[in-house]
């Protein structure tokens, strides 16, 4: 395919300075969204054992119920009945009060002691794998959301001008440079084949991620606009009245009756809970569960409207029964999400996720190799400070994210015996993690410090697994769930020979590479070059 050199450039300077503004944020809300992918067992293996009995059988939920009602009339406000109790919802009856902020909130479980007695207990859910899919969602940025959404979606419309025009440059080479690895003397040629393979290859993931992320960044706007043409008369199932008790003494339907007959309405959906709560002095119920023929707006689930009166459930939420427009928002977050097809989609997009980090890391450093190769044909006799700054930013922004993420999951296991807030904790690892490493980058520069936070993150994720086998050892407080989260802690150990791997060449890089790369280490530690080559045969690489 012929395009005019003219035309070529003016996109090539589109994608390099687009690519340059949004790649950063992007690395951090790839490496992120790849691991949320695991979302769910990350949560199970980062939450600490209970200390409740164990469940009473579901036939006995509404005994537990009231026993809970009588000494927390508070619960009546907002509860669950579990149908499967898990580590991470390990009571058969959970309700939640409200915290300082409207977004805060305390749960609690109870069951019923040995002697049968009422057990209550403060569940401590681990806040690491929220705070991993939070990083994700506002592309690592520390802002309240209203503030930092808006930004992810400009991001996420510079991301797409980013694909659009870096496919149109890769076009007039397309047959003779797709998946072209020239393995050789010159690494920047090969960076920039391995940056052209895995875009065009992964274009479809990337083009799914644009679309939904804007949608996501946009959706109040997109639902008002919704609102306005498609439901002009208000959403049908919003302007029905819920339905009240069919009599003033009617109770709620037993859980066990309603299990019964939400398996006869919809037949193949896994009930997790039912969730009931009080408004508008009405009580409301809705089920969540997950049907694994369809993809789901959520990750791992899927919920809706019911009525515990007559256990009726309104299947207007649930895939494969919602109208086409419906299903079109629904498409959406399923292709976001990756939640169909099971764990083989869920693989496929946690490495689609880890290569699309890749892609823009390699895409900066190649923009400053590049530059620098028309920098020496000016004359230009070393690196500039803004390719020094950038490359450092580059370094310290990625790995940051690396080193922060690694050191955070480390530490799950060891700081629910130490601390009472989770979430500030790990939060605070996380950013403290991250600014050191930006301003490590910028204190030793980028080649020394890729080195030091790749050879960091391989040591920090390697505590990982490492402090579950401390669990199993019963090690200072640290816990282990047997059979659970073993694909979290075999994940991290598989990362550990990768970071290693990467420190080394960027050191041999760093070490025999030409002199003004990006990679080079500073003059004032250079060696000579090899015997029977100058610097001028050097740069040729």
């Amino acid at each position: 395919m012929k395009i005019r050199n003219d035309v070529i450039k003016v996109y090539k300077d589109v994608h390099i300075w687009v690519g340059i503004l949004s790649g950063l944020m992007l690395f951090i809300a790839f490496y992120a969204g790849a691991i949320t992918m695991f979302e769910k067992p990350l949560e199970r293996w980062a939450t600490p054992p209970s200390s409740l009995a164990a469940p009473p059988p579901l036939a006995r939920a509404e005994v537990l119920l009231q026993a809970v009602l009588a000494e927390h009339p508070q619960a009546a406000k907002n509860y669950l009945i579990v149908v499967e109790p898990t580590v991470d919802a390990p009571a058969r009856v959970i309700w939640r009060e409200p915290g300082k902020s409207r977004r805060q909130f305390t749960e609690f479980g109870a069951s019923f002691a040995d002697d049968g007695s009422l057990q209550v207990e403060k569940l401590r859910k681990a806040p690491v794998a929220q705070l991993v899919d939070t990083l994700h969602q506002l592309v690592g940025l520390p802002f309240p959301d209203a503030l930092a959404r808006p930004i992810m979606g400009a991001v996420a419309l510079l991301y797409a001008v980013a694909l659009v025009s870096g496919l149109i440059i890769f076009l007039p080479t397309l047959a003779k440079d797709l998946l072209a690895m020239r393995i050789g003397h010159n690494i920047k040629r090969l960076w920039m084949d391995v940056h052209n393979a895995l875009g065009v290859v992964s274009l479809p993931f990337h083009v799914v991620m644009a679309l939904t992320c804007v949608v996501f960044a946009f959706h109040d706007e997109f639902y008002d606009v919704q609102g306005a043409v498609v439901y002009e008369q208000g959403v049908p199932w919003q302007r029905e009245t819920p339905p009240g008790p069919p009599t003033p003494d009617a109770r709620p339907l037993p859980a066990v009756e309603l299990l019964r007959l939400a398996h006869a309405q919809q037949p193949g959906f896994d009930v997790f809970n039912f969730s009931f709560k009080q408004a508008g002095g009405q009580l409301e119920a809705s089920i969540t569960g997950l049907d694994t023929r369809y993809g789901t707006r959520a990750r791992t689930y899927a919920s809706t409207h019911l009525n515990p009166y007559t256990g009726e459930i309104d299947p207007h939420d649930l895939p494969g029964q919602m109208d086409p427009w419906d299903t079109a928002v629904n498409t959406f977050f399923m292709l976001h999400f990756g939640s169909f097809g099971g764990n083989p989609v869920r693989w496929l997009y946690l490495l689609l996720g880890l290569a699309g980090a890749l892609l823009f890391y390699t895409g900066n450093l190649l923009w400053i190799e590049s530059r620098r190769r028309k920098q020496r044909a000016d004359g230009v006799p070393e690196q500039t400070r803004s390719a020094r700054v950038l490359g450092s930013l580059t370094v310290g922004v990625s790995l940051g994210c690396v080193v922060g993420i690694s050191a955070t999951l480390a530490a799950t296991k060891w700081l629910p015996q130490r601390v009472d807030n989770l979430a500030a904790w790990h939060e605070g690892i996380y950013y403290a993690l991250f600014v050191a490493a930006v301003a490590w980058a910028f204190v030793r520069g980028a080649p020394r410090a890729a080195v030091e936070l790749l050879r960091l993150a391989a040591l920090l994720t390697l505590l990982i697994p490492l402090s579950s086998l401390a669990g199993v050892w019963g090690i200072g407080g640290a816990w282990h769930h047997p059979g659970i989260g073993c694909v979290i802690d075999l994940t991290a150990l598989a990362a550990v020979p990768v970071f290693l791997v990467i420190a080394g060449y960027t050191a041999r890089r760093m070490r025999v590479g030409h002199a003004d790369s990006v990679w080079a280490q500073p003059a004032s530690s250079q060696p000579l070059p090899p015997s029977g080559r100058g610097p001028a045969s050097a740069l040729q690489e």
